[in-house]
């Protein structure tokens, strides 16, 4: 018997490398509302919902105007980025390869819909991922586990069946808080060590696929 029914898809750094993109957003936008935020602070925060991102960096509350007015201006600086995006090596064959090993799976992400469908066209994957679950439908992102528990309950599964790709400790987080096991990715700039949560790590998409004999979805 299979270990897992289903996988749960992160997308920012697994399937596509946006998450530096999203760093120098966050910076334009802290700056476009007059507000100083280095880099190297952002960069170590990416995976974070925007709300959860912008209390942890300024201590406004999530549901304030200024947090919304941030969010945004990050959405708007983001767009323009994604046309220079490009996805993460194998990123379009690991989903048809949990397509072909009969799979189940949902992508479960801190984005906005508007947003995630820009990204899952940019990765390449838009026509393969029907299941979607997103910021939008839940009232918390990652690090909480909303979203988590909402892929998992659109999927039907239970949530011991069900094992997370990600490439966060943010994912790792809200996973495990959803009762979720993680494969970690080190694809979106985070280390092996950072992702010690995870029951398995791989460089990518191309290394999980090349190395699935071994790997916990064999």
């Amino acid at each position: 018997m299979r270990r897992y029914e289903a996988v749960l898809l992160d997308v920012d750094g697994t399937l596509i490398d946006s998450n530096d993109a999203h760093a120098r957003a966050w910076c334009d936008a802290f700056a476009a509302c007059d507000r100083e935020v280095p880099y190297s602070r952002i960069r170590m925060l990416i995976g974070m919902g925007g709300d959860a991102l912008v209390e942890h960096l300024t201590g406004l509350p999530r549901d304030s105007r200024d947090t919304k007015k941030l969010q945004h201006a990050h959405a708007e600086h983001f767009k323009r980025e994604v046309p220079e995006l490009a996805p993460i090596v194998g990123a379009r064959q690991l989903v048809l390869h949990l397509l072909r090993e009969g799979y189940r799976f949902a992508v479960a992400t801190s984005s906005g819909a508007d947003q995630l469908s820009l990204l899952l066209e940019a990765a390449g994957v838009a026509d393969l991922c029907e299941l979607r679950t997103t910021a939008d439908d839940v009232d918390a992102a990652k690090p909480e586990p909303d979203v988590i528990r909402a892929a998992i309950h659109e999927l039907g599964v239970d949530c011991s069946r069900a094992v997370l790709i990600g490439d966060t400790p943010y994912d790792i987080e809200a996973a495990t808080r959803a009762g979720v096991e993680t494969i970690g990715f080190t694809s979106g700039g985070f280390s092996k060590e950072s992702l010690g949560g995870a029951i398995a790590v791989f460089e990518g998409p191309a290394d999980l696929v090349a190395s699935w004999a071994r790997s916990p979805l064999a």
